[in-house]
């Protein structure tokens, strides 16, 4: 293997490049996305933490379908756009509890596969969606989902927290396919039943009461490395990986699977102590995990490989999102 060609295309994969308008974006907004003097975790993460007192957070997130997915398949937008923020507030260690959307839409038959993608994700997430708003003139077809969820305080799994010595789990549900229409997802989901698919975002909750993790994310848009770099980036840490310790599926080649979008699957940092707890945890419920590498002080990734050890990511260069999560000084 060319490890490379494979940690250049990694690099340069649009799906870790279309992050880097964020850090512009958010800089608008720094001086008050505190206003309020409640929010305990703003800008970087998978989700927003707001404090609402006696010892809860309300979590916020929000995402929008990419275009290219809208045009290959409607029917699996909707449906993505429960699944994507699901897993934003399973990977923060919360309880999803409920959903609204902004659907903007040029066709009325694209309108309704959209809805019944919808549909079937709220029926196999158990996630109600309860409203929001249409645009049913437009030009173009937009789908945007934001999602509400619950965390105790003491709870809260966070990108930033990341420490030095901590191993690197890789977590994914290898029991899928890739999606016929759309070959950047890895559709772990519509052939299971609710229970399971259920009990996978469960999971997250569970680690986060047990405090069994230092740090985490789902891995999104970026893959699976470029996913921890974001970690790696808003720890302000480096890590090195072992391409081997990844769990993967047979079928799929290294350069696809490390940059597909899988139903089910994290990154996380662990202590060491607590790797074979969180490992029992989510093979319970059929998403395979690895210790796959380890925290380092140097900010850089590494992925390693048949005695081949190159750079990924350079954080005293290289930018994916370019922000450091904006948190309040009050103990998370």
């Amino acid at each position: 293997m060319d490890l490379n060609a494979l940690v250049d295309s990694v690099k340069n994969y649009e799906g870790v490049t279309r992050k880097k308008p964020i850090k512009n974006i958010t800089k608008i907004l720094k001086e008050v996305y505190n206003i309020s003097g409640k929010t305990v975790l703003g800008f970087g993460d998978d989700a927003s933490a707001i404090d609402i007192g006696n010892q809860k957070l309300l979590l916020l997130a929000a995402d929008g379908m990419w275009g290219k997915l809208m045009e290959a398949d409607p029917w699996w937008a909707g449906y993505c756009s429960v699944l994507v923020n699901v897993n934003d507030i399973a990977a923060m260690g919360g309880e999803p509890v409920a959903m609204v959307n902004v659907l903007s839409i040029s066709n009325e038959k694209t309108c309704y596969e959209v809805m019944n993608g919808i549909r079937a994700g709220v029926k196999k997430f158990g996630i109600p969606m309860v409203g929001g708003h249409v645009h049913p003139d437009t030009p173009y077809n937009a789908l945007d989902v934001s999602i509400a969820g619950i965390i105790d305080k003491g709870d809260l799994i966070t990108s930033c927290d990341a420490k030095v010595g901590d191993k690197v789990i890789i977590a994914i549900d290898l029991d899928g396919q890739v999606h016929p229409k759309f070959q950047l997802n890895w559709d772990t989901t519509t052939r299971k039943s609710p229970e399971l698919v259920q009990a996978q975002i469960k999971v997250m909750n569970k680690l986060a009461k047990k405090h069994l993790v230092t740090s985490g994310r789902d891995i999104s848009n970026p893959g699976t490395l470029g996913t921890l770099g974001m970690l790696l980036e808003a720890s302000n840490v480096g890590a090195t990986v072992e391409l081997s310790k990844i769990p993967k599926n047979r079928e799929v080649p290294w350069d696809q699977w490390l940059k597909l979008y899988p139903g089910s699957g994290f990154v996380l940092t662990v202590e060491d102590s607590n790797v074979d707890k969180c490992i029992d945890l989510l093979e319970d419920v059929k998403i395979s995990s690895l210790a796959s590498g380890a925290i380092i002080e140097d900010q850089r990734l590494y992925l390693e490989h048949n005695n081949q050890k190159k750079v990924v990511f350079d954080f005293k260069r290289d930018e994916i999102m370019g922000i450091k999560e904006e948190r309040s000084q009050e103990e998370i």
